[in-house]
């Protein structure tokens, strides 16, 4: 049975953009889905996953919380802001 080669060190989760998180996510499962992952990489992985599927979860709700739309009075001025809805 071949050895897997090292791999190179993993950049920490918290440094990761959203699209960089995604990705490596992406991979991951399909790492994960075909099966080919030894039991102790299979729980080294998922556990990474877990971490990178909470990062992408908080960069969204971020995200959102910094969408809004603003309302305007008569005068064209900023009069406040609603959440934004998607959809």
């Amino acid at each position: 049975m071949d050895t897997p080669a090292p791999s190179a060190p993993e950049t920490p989760v918290e440094d990761l953009s959203f699209e960089a998180a995604l990705k490596e996510l992406e991979r991951i499962v399909g790492r994960l889905e075909s099966g080919d992952a030894t039991l102790d990489e299979s729980i080294r992985l998922y556990e990474r996953g877990d971490r990178l599927r909470a990062r992408c979860a908080e960069r969204l709700d971020a995200a959102q919380a910094r969408i809004e739309a603003i309302w305007l009075d008569a005068d064209g001025k900023p009069a406040g802001t609603r959440p934004f809805a998607a959809g």
